[in-house]
């Protein structure tokens, strides 16, 4: 498993304000430097989160909540879950729009990993 480290997390922020517009900075060093360990999260002898679909939720799901960001928290939260994703064998197939649409969904109904993760299946497909 090919996982994000932070400095990974912020060129995909720097990328996406200049290439979307917004403000460049970071909030909370903290939220990103802990994205290099969540997903790899063990409980009890067992992965918290065991897929790379969950994985890839982790980063959407606390970049978006969490806001570690000035500006751009729900672009980079999806990149960075595109980004795992396609390290990992997978890319999203979407139509146009559809990103948004779930990043929004995931701020405004504080939408849990799991949820997240089922979204992240169903739009995938393997490299």
């Amino acid at each position: 498993m090919k996982y994000l480290t932070m400095g990974q997390i912020l060129l995909i922020h720097s990328i996406a304000i200049d290439e979307t517009g917004g403000s460049h900075g970071v909030r909370d060093n903290g939220v990103i430097l802990s994205l290099e360990q969540v997903p790899k999260q063990i409980i009890f002898g067992k992965e918290l989160y065991p897929t790379v679909f969950d994985k890839a939720a982790v980063y959407a799901r606390n970049i978006i909540r969490q806001h570690p960001f000035i500006d751009g928290n729900k672009r980079v939260g999806m990149a960075a879950a595109g980004v795992f994703l396609e390290n990992n064998g997978y890319f999203l197939d979407v139509e146009n729009g559809q990103i948004e649409k779930m990043a929004l969904k995931i701020a405004i109904k504080r939408l849990e990993a799991k949820a997240i993760a089922s979204w992240l299946r169903k739009h995938s497909k393997k490299i």
